[in-house]
C-alpha cells in the first residue's frame, strides 16, 4: 500500500492508541490522489473518525469520551482533520501571491 515507514506508523497511530478495540474491528480504507504522507494522514483521521463512531453506537459513552480523549491528546488534528487549504489563483499574477515586478526607472 504506502512505501515509505513514516507513512505506516502514522497510519497505525489511531490503533496503537484505541488498544484492545482495534482487534474488534475490521478496517478496509481506499484512498486516492495526493503523496505518501497526505494518504497516511488521511488514512489516519479516517480510522480514528470510524474508530470514535463505533464506539458511539455501543452502549457505554465512557469508553467513546476516553478514546477521543486520547486521541486528541496524541494529535488534535486526527479527529478533526487539518483546516489548511490551497490558497486560490488570482488576477494579475501567475499564481496566488506571485505578481509582476514594477520597475519605476
Amino acid at each position: 500500500m504506502i512505501g515509505h515507514e513514516m507513512s505506516r506508523e502514522a497510519i497505525l497511530a489511531p490503533l496503537e492508541i484505541a488498544g484492545d478495540l482495534r482487534t474488534r474491528v475490521n478496517i478496509s480504507v481506499r484512498v486516492r490522489g495526493g503523496g505518501y504522507s497526505g494518504q497516511a494522514s488521511a488514512v489516519a483521521t479516517a480510522i480514528s473518525r470510524a474508530l470514535t463512531g463505533w464506539t458511539k453506537s455501543k452502549k457505554e459513552p465512557t469508553i467513546r469520551e476516553d478514546l477521543r480523549k486520547r486521541i486528541s491528546v496524541y494529535d488534535k488534528y486526527l479527529i478533526s482533520g487539518d483546516a489548511r487549504m490551497k490558497e486560490p489563483k488570482k488576477f494579475g499574477g501567475p499564481g496566488a501571491r506571485r505578481r509582476k515586478q514594477k520597475s519605476y526607472r
